[in-house]
């Protein structure tokens, strides 16, 4: 089982989650970030720095987000790793 990064990270791009998570399992694309499947250990440590709350259990993605399991399931390989904090889309 895994994270999933959903819709309202899309175009804000918040990057507090990265810097807790202890695999390094986030990567970046151009509007959102993803996470990769393989790597997330399932800690939880990511969600409560979500500002937009947009990280959920895959098994509690939002019916209206579950495109976003595969999305990251996926996206992440045509992305950076990213370890540290930047400065969001949306500010």
């Amino acid at each position: 089982m895994t994270h999933v990064v959903t819709k309202p990270c899309d175009g804000c791009r918040y990057t507090d989650c990265v810097t807790v998570c202890p695999v390094e399992c986030f990567y970046e694309g151009e509007t959102m970030l993803y996470i990769n499947p393989d790597e997330c250990i399932d800690c939880e440590a990511c969600v409560p720095e979500c500002p937009v709350e947009a990280i959920f259990h895959e098994d509690d993605v939002p019916a209206d987000w579950k495109d976003f399991i595969e999305l990251n399931a996926k996206k992440w390989e045509d992305c950076n790793n990213i370890t540290e904090r930047k400065k969001p889309l949306c500010d």
